[in-house]
């Protein structure tokens, strides 16, 4: 009998067929970054119970535009462009668990049905969705250079319904591109039983970040930030913006190998 192969579904004898090919995933892209606070509260509601508050600013938040080339081992996405190039745009709290300051992604929509998967076995909530964001390149006049005064636009839509826009002003060189998304995230796994009533059949605790990080120079400065809601996602009502706390701009290089589970309270159901 002939075995079938694939990380993810649909499996096939050869596995060419798997919407996600096996770890590890090499990503390369640039990250705009606009930090806020919102009412600690609010990143509360959104945090399972079982998870605590960061104990210092509790209330910021993260939203991230994200623009990807992504692939497997050997490559070959790359030469199939469409397998390798994706937008995402996702939002991020910090939280605590057992002593330890975590990040988590608590809203995310992506623009490739390969990186929904990858997300959705990472712990990720992603969701499709219409993602756009400003691009830097060296030569021309349709492009901003990476320099002060250098002013970058995002936005986000879903369904047809914008939920996001954003832009920032780059002012100056920056150690870093923000504190909200700077830590290994901790993300919950989980699956419904197929049985009615039953709970869940994968209820995961895991926590994951990246390696073999290549980063390039990050820029800081100002930021202009409006978030809506639709009838089918919920963005400013779950975490308002209060204060903006700036806007950030990278490029760089990651590899994802796999996590640690942290707890696992799956049923057998």
């Amino acid at each position: 009998m002939t075995a079938l192969n694939g990380f993810l579904p649909p499996l096939t004898p050869r596995g060419t067929s798997s919407l996600v090919p096996k770890m590890p995933w090499y990503y390369s892209g640039t990250l705009l970054t606009v930090e806020y606070l919102t009412d600690p509260a609010n990143v509360r509601a959104i945090l399972p119970p079982d998870i605590d508050l960061a104990p210092e600013r509790p209330g910021a938040v993260a939203i991230i535009w994200a623009d990807w080339q992504s692939c497997s081992e050997g490559g070959l996405e790359l030469l199939d462009p469409i397998r390798s190039q994706y937008l995402e745009a996702f939002v991020v709290v910090r939280c605590s668990y057992q002593g330890e300051v975590y990040s988590r992604c608590v809203a995310i929509w992506v623009t490739k049905d390969f990186a929904m998967g990858r997300g959705w076995f990472q712990g990720y909530p992603k969701k499709l969705g219409s993602v756009h964001v400003t691009r830097i390149f060296a030569h021309g006049k349709a492009s901003p250079r990476l320099e002060a005064g250098a002013q970058l636009g995002a936005s986000l839509a879903a369904y047809d319904h914008r939920l996001a826009s954003a832009v920032v002003t780059l002012r100056e060189p920056s150690e870093g591109n923000g504190f909200v998304n700077g830590h290994r995230m901790l993300h919950n796994r989980f699956m419904p039983s197929i049985s009615q009533g039953q709970g869940l059949s994968m209820d995961q605790l895991v926590t994951m970040g990246g390696v073999d990080a290549d980063l390039g120079q990050a820029w800081r400065g100002d930021a202009e930030l409006s978030l809506a809601d639709s009838p089918w996602d919920e963005l400013h009502s779950i975490l308002p913006v209060g204060e903006i706390l700036g806007g950030y701009y990278r490029e760089l290089g990651v590899t994802f190998a796999g996590g640690e589970l942290i707890a696992d309270r799956s049923r057998s159901v």
